[in-house]
């Protein structure tokens, strides 16, 4: 009730203070409109009298004019005023959120010492003695930062393990609660760890939704959701928000200040300004200082359309949230790829880097380390030059239990437009992407001199789910900026062939067809070739499809057939001229659907699968 006061007081000082701020500045403008208005009326008066003998005509231009001036004048003022009180409500804001985090933190501490205080009592009243096989109690003190001796898999490995006490998280949040104390009771009341205290308030937070709760205008602070009144007024935000609630549950927490790779960031920006300036948590849980970002972990509502209407609460067991899990507790190590604190220590790594170091590090999503994926180069960085030839190679390693499920996408565009195109065709084929064990590669081959940008998306999917032919959401892993500084060498595009990666891996991981005679994606050939695939299961029909730059497809299909005997699939090309081919091969699981075989590949195609694609470069030589 104290700490309530305190904020009581210092809300009726920032709206006291608004309020004054707000009516100097109406003052201030209503005098300069009075000055400039007697001083655009005196010029008036004047000109009438010098043209007073001129003809009606005149003097009418002479008062239009006066009108339109007076009216641009009053626009003009309320412009100013309007960015007067812009820029104020700036100021006022940033020194509003401040003095809240001040007070959050000065409360913050007296509510540690009073629970340190009071666990102290128990104990002793208790004689409660710990030996030496029992855990360390939790510090009185919050401990210096340091990295952390285990990584978050050590503390818990599925977000399944927290079910229960999550559960109470969103119980909790579906009501109102007058007092933090009250909140904090019945969000860490039946926990047993400090990481499941923790939790709780994380999944309440990010549950919560607090940035599209309706508020009244008059609102009280002992309402309950005045409880939440800083969130309305931005002068509090989630991270002190969760300093506070950590500190009723009686674990040590820090706001963190720094920069992030944000909304609106590209690889190869530098942090020259505020424009990405950041805060972010780290509470001591688990014996060590680890990271929470709960703004980025907030949920969103699945199936929006089902969210219940303001003031209507709904069925609550109707609604499913999502978040990131990965904002919680995050390793050092891969928070230091979105994140950058202020001060040093706070990177909480064993060598900390510099912020030229953290620029150049790849821009990476938190769904790049939900993959378990990572950059196979350790020279891999957030901007990519290309070389001689226009081309430069970006390598993503997966983990051995992904690789039969993940499925890549990307994307080239101009680094500095929204452009896509190059003389009419799509940058997309001017990047080969393809697999070869557990690393997926992405070849870039700029068209021309300058800069792009390179988006890379993925998707775990299991190949039941990617044969159903639904389309499939993908969402960005990571993206490069890719510099092309000049080029000695004219690029031509890929074949026009179905988009994903190229070579025989996508045909074994989603139908289990192994390649017997060519397992790399490019092949060089002479002007025959045959490709063989032994079947690991049985597959109905097969199609292949011929593409080159500057020729019809339809004109092509008369040099493609394929052949099936027993398990083993074979295709023959013939090429009508030496050059860059694109394959394409479709197949379909026995039982499936049945192509109508009535000589039009396009209506074949949309009844198969695409199963592979290969690059071949056809010559005599060969």
């Amino acid at each position: 009730m104290k700490h309530r006061q305190e904020e009581d007081d210092l809300y009726r000082k920032f709206s006291k203070h608004r309020e004054e701020e707000n009516r100097r500045i109406r003052e201030e403008i209503q005098d300069e409109w009075e000055r400039e208005l007697e001083r655009l009326t005196n010029r008036f008066q004047q000109e009438m009298q010098v043209k007073k003998r001129r003809p009606e005509s005149e003097i009418g231009a002479l008062t239009l004019r006066h009108q339109q001036e007076r009216a641009d004048l009053e626009k003009n003022m309320t412009l100013r005023r309007d960015k007067k009180k812009e820029s104020l409500t700036r100021k006022m804001l940033e020194h509003e959120r401040a003095a809240t985090a001040a007070l959050v933190e000065k409360q913050s501490h007296e509510m540690m010492e009073l629970i340190q205080e009071r666990r102290s009592e128990y104990m002793a009243a208790s004689s409660i003695f710990l030996d030496g096989e029992e855990a360390p109690p939790y510090p009185s003190r919050a401990p210096p930062p340091l990295p952390p001796l285990v990584s978050k898999f050590h503390i818990y490995t599925d977000p399944a393990e927290f079910a229960d006490v999550d559960k109470i998280a969103i119980s909790v949040a579906q009501e109102d609660q007058k007092t933090f104390t009250d909140l904090v009771r019945q969000l860490v009341g039946r926990c047993a760890s400090d990481v499941e205290k923790a939790r709780t308030i994380f999944r309440w937070i990010t549950v919560k939704n607090l940035n599209n709760i309706q508020f009244d205008e008059n609102l009280r602070g002992d309402s309950p959701l005045g409880l939440l009144r800083g969130i309305k007024h931005g002068t509090e935000s989630y991270h002190v928000l969760f300093k506070r609630l950590c500190s009723y549950a009686g674990l040590h927490c820090v706001v963190i200040k720094g920069y992030s790779k944000s909304a609106g960031y590209q690889p190869g920006v530098r942090f020259e300004d505020n424009r990405f300036r950041n805060s972010w948590n780290a509470v001591y849980v688990a014996g060590a200082w680890r990271f929470v970002q709960c703004n980025w972990g907030a949920r969103h509502l699945v199936n929006a359309k089902d969210a219940p209407k303001p003031g209507n609460r709904g069925k609550s067991d109707s609604l499913r949230y999502e978040y990131d899990d990965h904002y919680f507790l995050t390793d050092p190590r891969e928070f230091i790829y979105e994140f950058y604190p202020l001060q040093p220590d706070w990177q909480l790594l064993k060598t900390p880097i510099t912020l030229h170091d953290f620029e150049e590090l790849p821009f990476v999503r938190s769904l790049f380390f939900r993959y378990g994926l990572y950059f196979s180069d350790p020279n891999t960085k957030a901007v990519m030059y290309t070389d001689s030839t226009g081309a430069a190679t970006m390598r993503i390693a997966m983990p051995a239990h992904m690789q039969s499920s993940l499925i890549f996408h990307y994307n080239l565009k101009f680094y500095d437009t929204e452009g896509d195109g190059f003389d009419g065709v799509s940058l997309k084929r001017f990047v080969m992407q393809s697999v070869v064990g557990n690393v997926v590669s992405f070849r870039v081959h700029a068209p021309c001199s300058g800069a792009f940008l390179l988006d890379i998306f993925a998707n775990a999917v299991t190949p039941r789910e990617y044969l159903t032919g639904e389309p499939m959401k993908f969402k960005s892993v990571c993206k490069f900026k890719i510099c092309c500084a000049e080029l000695q060498t004219v690029m031509v595009p890929l074949p026009d062939c179905a988009s994903g990666e190229w070579g025989p891996t996508k045909a074994t991981r989603l139908f289990g067809l192994v390649p017997i005679t060519h397992q790399e994606a490019l092949v060089f050939a002479g002007r025959e070739l045959e490709i063989q695939f032994r079947m690991s299961r049985p597959l109905a029909d097969f199609m292949a499809t011929l593409h080159k730059n500057g020729i019809d497809e339809k004109r092509l299909s008369k040099y493609v057939q394929q052949n099936v005997s027993d398990d083993i699939v074979s295709f023959y090309i013939t090429f009508p001229e030496e050059g860059q081919y694109g394959l394409d091969i479709y197949t379909r699981e026995r039982g499936g659907p049945t192509a109508i075989h009535n000589g039009s590949s396009e209506k074949e195609k949309h009844l198969l699968t695409h199963c592979c694609k290969y690059l071949i470069n056809s010559s005599k030589r060969n």
